[in-house]
């Protein structure tokens, strides 16, 4: 029997994170400017030169930033939430392509000035300096991981591959490093070399130890294999898992791992799943819909698969719950984790309802468990089946007001495919329900 989880208030920690950030982003551009003005000559002229400085600087710091928000750190994955942490790390990609790409105009413009030389001969005699041709390269890097980043691109490469591709940024790094050491804003200047290396020494030791190091110590501790793969509906099965102290994980509904499966063909891959139930029993359950290569893949795994699960990770849990009613909103197999979270919520606190939408009766995830944990604990489901054209299908205010009239009023949580996401979060906001009361962590790449 599964101990429900209450609702806890909201607690200040997250905005403490989303704080922390955003005065790390400030902080280092104040650094950056700072850097640049003591090294500059006096008196202080706003040139080239000065541009190519600040916004190498700054390149640079927000290189460390960004592995800091994708490091996995514990309390930025807790109290920010994977997804957010995502999106900043993209938008200061974004930034960071932009602000490198200055940096090397700039600093070109300011040579090939300072010599009278021609574009191409000026740009060669540039390349002489020290650590110049590493950093031409990780440009290189840089600059096409950020275009296959773009949206359009990403459309055309599978998950697997654009996730090898990104990992090419780590090796871009190692290779600009010395150029930032040996620039002159930071050489001979023993303080700023030791702060700046320091920097970049606790980004990538988070990294390690999060990305690394912890995700094996798991391996070696819970020895996770795949005991079990049951179909759930066309083209959706769950594999369950069991291991050794499974609660030490202290994984809650609504949350997430990142799941290895340890075969020749699967290894390279990491996938963010949710558990579709509490772990109980030493078990875990995820279920995973044909979506691609590389989750059809995971359909025919084999029992005593060794895993390398990567968590918990997600910030979607009772921890958001701020009001005693609650609504979860799943579309297909966005189901999943609202399944957990069905069967655990405290229903003495408030209502607890599930809007499950789904195309037809057989695309419906878990009917019988749902319906079970429905008639036990006394909450409730709305079903949406049909064609989204019906009118009683679709995601509008008014709809969703007449389904659950107190809609405004409660927490809601949402999962489902991306253009139904956005769906229901419009009609919900239309609602009047609060952005801040819409809890919901959206993966995409």
């Amino acid at each position: 029997m599964t101990r429900p989880l209450g609702p806890r208030p909201r607690t200040r920690t997250r905005i403490r994170a989303d704080h922390l950030v955003l005065t790390a982003l400030v902080g280092g551009g104040v650094l950056s400017l700072s850097l640049a003005v003591l090294s500059a000559p006096t008196p202080l002229m706003l040139t080239l030169a000065l541009a190519a400085h600040v916004f190498g600087l700054l390149a640079g710091y927000f290189v460390a930033v960004m592995l800091v928000l994708m490091s996995r750190a514990p309390l930025l994955e807790r109290e920010i939430g994977a997804d957010r942490l995502a999106r900043w790390h993209g938008r200061l990609g974004r930034v960071f392509v932009a602000t490198m790409i200055v940096h090397v105009v700039a600093a070109t413009a300011t040579w090939i000035a300072l010599r009278h030389d021609t574009i191409i001969g000026g740009a060669l005699n540039l390349m002489s300096l020290p650590w110049l041709w590493p950093a031409l390269a990780a440009t290189v890097l840089f600059v096409a991981v950020g275009a296959l980043s773009i949206r359009a691109a990403r459309r055309r490469l599978s998950y697997e591959r654009w996730h090898s591709i990104h990992l090419l940024t780590y090796v871009a790094i190692a290779l600009s490093f010395g150029h930032e050491l040996a620039g002159p804003n930071l050489a001979g200047f023993l303080p700023a070399e030791v702060f700046w290396s320091l920097l970049y020494v606790y980004a990538f030791a988070l990294v390690l130890r999060y990305r690394v190091l912890r995700p094996l110590e798991q391996t070696w501790r819970h020895r996770l294999r795949v005991e079990t793969v049951l179909s759930e509906a066309p083209g959706v099965v769950s594999i369950v898992f069991r291991g050794h102290y499974v609660d030490d994980l202290h994984a809650v509904p609504g949350q997430f791992f990142r799941w290895r499966f340890l075969t020749r063909r699967t290894w390279l891959s990491a996938h963010p799943f949710s558990l579709s139930a509490p772990a109980q029993n030493n078990r875990l359950r995820i279920t995973v819909k044909d979506l691609g290569s590389g989750s059809r893949l995971l359909h025919s795994i084999t029992p005593g698969t060794l895993v390398l699960a990567e968590g918990p990770y997600g910030a979607m849990t009772s921890r958001r719950r701020t009001r005693p009613d609650v609504l979860l909103v799943a579309g297909g197999v966005g189901i999943t984790p609202m399944r957990a979270l069905f069967e655990t919520l405290d229903a003495d606190s408030g209502a607890i309802t599930l809007l499950y939408r789904a195309s037809t009766v057989d695309d419906i995830v878990f009917r019988d468990e749902l319906e079970e944990i429905a008639a036990h604990r006394g909450v409730e489901i709305v079903w949406m089946i049909g064609r989204s054209s019906d009118p009683a299908n679709r995601f509008s205010a008014e709809r969703l007001t007449e389904l659950i009239p107190n809609v405004r009023t409660r927490d809601v949580y949402l999962c489902a495919s991306p253009a139904l996401s956005d769906a229901a979060r419009t009609a919900l906001l239309a609602t009047g329900l609060p952005r801040r009361h819409l809890h919901e962590e959206v993966f995409s790449f």
